[in-house]
């Protein structure tokens, strides 16, 4: 297949049946796409079909040196992800292994009688030259090598592998989170957090595959030491009962051929399983193993002059080996004198590495401020994992779904992040970087909220409802149906944290509303009405303007759905208005019926808060001229506080708390009532449907 060009030339395999190059994948030729399930047939069909010797020196070689490759490729490996098939090709090299012993196994049972070399040369010269021809030699090293590689290599890998799986799924939550904080920071693009993403789940994946992978090597062990067994038994009673040969005879042919194939099998299964030591005990991604243990096992030069000096001692004693202990303390002294005289012709950094060229400082490095964010403490962070079933992050796409549906735009997206900082069951909601909420979760308890009406106490940690600040009580699920049952309102911990980031939205929907907002909300608009989004915007109206209308309108819970509407009125009065304020009212004269409609609901009967005649004349007098709004200061705290008191009064008799004053002065009292009262509805005269008949329920400034 020719290479393309314009894509580098590195490959690397992705699966069977495709390669990836330059990021672009490609279909594998016939050939190599087929090679893999060929050779597993293979593999099984040597169990079932008799080999000849030659075959089988052939095979024993390549199981060899595929075993080397395995082990310099996992020394080599950066990352163990750059090794992710090594699970595979352990149960494939383990499954040859089995294989040829089989073979093996076969050929020496049927001809064992006429010679060493009746399995091949390869077993021979293991069996000759290995072990010296003496098979209880042979017997001892094959023992000691399957406790080395059973007991010691296999098992501490395998240990290694069940600690770093468990441990890669309990960061997995964090490194999302981390994952997606640079990608809300701009730091790393879709494509790149998708990846990340994926090298998350498989490195999890991948140390749980070797975890049960080591299990392989456990099997062949102890088929190893069965098929060695097999072979010494079987192989004395043909020679003595079949082929007439003496135990002398019998043993020099039969016994040394099981000896020789036991070790052919298990000196590559050795190699695997220190490859396998190799790629799961790597600790860093920045360079492979030879490099890191050079770098940081000689990166001390005064341990190599103490040990230079020990050594040393140790060759003057008399009796000892003066010659091998010297000269390795001459080697370790000179390192020590060499060493240093490199690390100083290096220039390093404050850190200790060497100083590389570094870049200018760019834009890039200037990180972007959370339009919405919330930060969680780590006790916390399981609210986010889905795999665990949590349910947060579709509750926070529930919120958002929710706020665009009856506000009108879509807000933007809410970016999640831990915070080490906070306390550990704390989180912290924040709009453009300044915090706007926090309070405190328990996942797993529930928060039993007192809507006013509830009966009886519950044991439990007392607190308060952190979206309304109802008093509240965090419960253990076993309390969850007496609590109900008692009238208390149960929700759990992600329902909470989404309530309360939901309740703040509504409050700050203004600042909420930036400028791509609007301008997605014109893009939104003009696929139903394009002609009058262009005949307005920006002809008659900038888009500066036509935000802080929408922002004032927001700011007195207005919601801007019916944005046709607005548009329409704008377009009807912003030739020669430049006050936002002014276009405000208008507006709000246009969405009379709606404004109504979203504080009584369906009914015609308009219970409201009016002003006393006489405090009404006085601001009147006092906020008539909207240009220069003269009120005093302690007759406005009056008023607001008084408004404050009549609205909660309302809201107790089960009415809205709308408070309706003249058309000059609603929006001067709308400011003024605002952050006494924020839940008090301030609407004109002018603002009433003719079809609605209004019933005075309470008044502002009424003597009692």
């Amino acid at each position: 297949m020719a290479a393309q060009p314009g894509l580098p030339a590195q490959t690397a395999a992705r699966g069977l049946g495709e390669l990836r190059l330059g990021g672009v994948r490609l279909p594998l030729p016939p050939a190599q796409a087929l090679a893999v399930p060929v050779m597993i047939v293979a593999i099984l069909a040597m169990m079932i079909v008799p080999l000849p010797p030659f075959l089988l020196d052939l095979l024993f070689s390549f199981n060899i040196a595929l075993a080397i490759v395995v082990m310099l490729v996992g020394a080599y490996a950066v990352r163990p992800l750059d090794f992710a098939v090594f699970p595979a090709i352990l149960l494939v090299t383990t499954l040859m292994r089995l294989s040829l012993n089989v073979a093996s196994t076969r050929a020496v049972l049927m001809d064992g009688h006429t010679g060493t070399d009746a399995a091949g040369q390869v077993i021979e010269s293991f069996a000759e030259f290995v072990v010296g021809g003496n098979f209880a030699v042979g017997i001892i090293v094959f023992s000691i090598l399957t406790v080395i590689n059973f007991v010691v290599v296999t098992k501490g890998a395998g240990r290694i592998a069940e600690v770093s799986a468990r441990f890669a799924l309990d960061a997995m939550p964090g490194k999302q989170m981390a994952i997606d904080a640079d990608l809300n920071a701009g730091l790393i693009d879709q494509d790149e957090a998708r990846t990340r993403r994926r090298e998350v789940s498989q490195e999890a994946d991948f140390f749980g595959a070797m975890d049960g992978a080591s299990k392989f090597v456990r099997g062949d062990a102890i088929a190893g030491i069965l098929i060695l067994a097999i072979n010494v038994l079987g192989g004395l009673i043909l020679g003595m009962g079949v082929h007439g040969l003496s135990l002398a005879e019998a043993s020099g042919n039969y016994v040394l051929l099981a000896i020789g194939d036991a070790l052919v099998a298990q000196v590559p299964s050795l190699v695997i399983s220190v490859a396998a030591a190799l790629v799961v005990s790597r600790v860093g991604s920045e360079e492979d193993v030879g490099g890191q243990i050079f770098r940081q096992l000689f990166n001390v030069p005064r341990a190599l002059g103490l040990t230079a000096g020990v050594i040393g001692l140790l060759g003057s004693v008399p009796g000892m080996p003066h010659l091998s202990f010297l000269t390795l303390a001459a080697a370790c002294g000179w390192l020590a004198w060499w060493l240093p005289r490199q690390q100083q012709a290096a220039p390093k950094s404050e850190e200790g590495e060497p100083v590389q060229d570094k870049q200018e400082a760019t834009w890039d490095d200037v990180t972007p401020v959370d339009v919405l964010g919330l930060e969680l403490g780590y006790k916390l962070i399981t609210l986010v994992d889905e795999d665990n079933g949590a349910e947060l992050l579709s509750r926070i796409k529930g919120v958002r779904r929710k706020f665009a549906q009856e506000v009108g735009f879509l807000p933007p997206a809410v970016h999640i992040r831990d915070n080490l900082e906070l306390r550990p069951g704390n989180y912290r909601i924040t709009l453009k970087g300044v915090t706007i909420g926090e309070a405190e979760c328990y996942p797993g308890m529930w928060l039993a909220i007192n809507p006013g009406r509830a009966t009886g106490s519950l044991p439990g940690t007392e607190t308060k409802d952190p979206a309304f600040g109802l008093p509240a009580v965090w419960i253990d699920a076993r309390a969850r149906d007496g609590a109900q049952a008692a009238g208390y309102t149960v929700v759990d911990a992600a329902t909470v944290l989404a309530t309360h980031l939901h309740h703040l939205m509504q409050t700050q929907a203004p600042r909420l509303l930036g400028r791509a907002e609007v301008q997605q909300l014109l893009e939104h608009t003009g696929r139903v009405a394009q002609k009058l989004v262009d005949e307005l915007v920006p002809k008659l109206l900038p888009i500066p303007r036509l935000q802080r209308v929408l922002q004032n309108l927001l700011a007195e819970g207005v919601h801007i759905r019916d944005m046709r509407s607005i548009l329409e009125a704008l377009a009807e009065h912003a030739t020669g208005n430049d006050d936002a304020g002014r276009l405000t009212e208008l507006v709000r004269r246009e969405l009379a019926p709606a404004l109504v409609h979203q504080i009584f609901g369906r009914t015609d009967n308009l219970p409201v808060i009016a002003v006393e005649p006489e405090l009404e004349k006085l601001l009147l007098q006092a906020l008539g001229d909207a240009e220069q709004p003269a009120l005093e200061p302690g007759v406005a705290d009056f008023f607001a506080r008084a408004a404050a008191e009549v609205a909660d009064q309302q809201e107790e008799m089960g009415h809205p708390a709308c408070l309706l004053v003249p058309d000059r002065i609603r929006a001067s009292v709308a400011a003024m009532v605002r952050k006494a009262a924020p839940r008090l509805r301030v609407l004109s005269h002018g603002e009433i449907p003719e079809t609605s008949s209004i019933e005075i329920s309470r008044l502002i400034g009424e003597t009692s």
